[in-house]
């Protein structure tokens, strides 16, 4: 079952980017950028693969990632903007917003001001949320997506690097392979488990309208 799971969320991301290239990889880092739990970790590694596959160019890659982040970022930038944080309440639970989540990326944003949406793209987990406390600090939109590209390719280009170099030693180190194929399946329970811990933490501190 664990197989199952992982592999059809690998196979969805890798079929999305595939079939459509830097189109694939911008779409998908938008739709995670817009606050819903689609991780740039899974993302961007399985775009370098295809980079090492000589089907992409990891530069490319890195820049159709960051403008994706732009796109999805716009979309929660206007969120935060013209919903406030009673459309949040509203509206954030569907794409299982934790609360936890958006006080931090607004603690953040209060204490260090509009550089935060650049220092908080080189960090998990609050990168996704910071766009909405700064639309709704309304911070003025060009130097908000300035600094969202700015923090967001250095993260792209380093998760499709890493996955680019994943991929040159599965195919050129036999050693990566028997390690792989030996301990797969812990492997693979790792990685279900960390999908359901986030699902369920998310699920459980989502942001619900009575916490507005």
């Amino acid at each position: 079952m664990s197989e199952k799971i992982v592999a059809a969320l690998a196979h969805f991301i890798i079929a999305v980017i595939s079939a459509s290239g830097y189109g694939g990889i911008l779409l998908l880092m938008a739709i995670e950028s817009a606050c819903v739990p689609l991780p740039s970790e899974i993302i961007m590694p399985f775009a370098g693969y295809l980079v090492h596959a000589g089907r992409l160019h990891l530069l490319w890659v890195a820049t159709a990632g960051a403008l994706g982040c732009n796109l999805g970022s716009a979309v929660a930038w206007w969120a935060g903007a013209y919903g406030g944080r009673p459309f949040i309440a509203r509206y954030g639970r569907f794409v299982l917003l934790d609360h936890h989540d958006l006080d931090r990326a607004e603690h953040f944003f209060a204490h260090f001001g509009g550089i935060t949406v650049f220092l908080a793209r080189l960090m998990p987990v609050i990168r996704t949320f910071i766009a909405l406390p700064a639309g709704i600090a309304k911070m003025p939109q060009l130097r908000f997506h300035l600094y969202t590209f700015l923090g967001s390719w250095p993260w792209c280009f380093a998760l499709a690097w890493v996955g680019m170099k994943l991929g040159e030693a599965w195919d050129t180190d036999p050693r990566f392979k028997a390690i792989y194929h030996r301990f797969h399946l812990g492997v693979e329970l790792l990685l279900l488990a960390a999908v359901l811990w986030f699902l369920w933490t998310h699920w459980q501190n989502r942001v619900r309208p009575d916490e507005a």
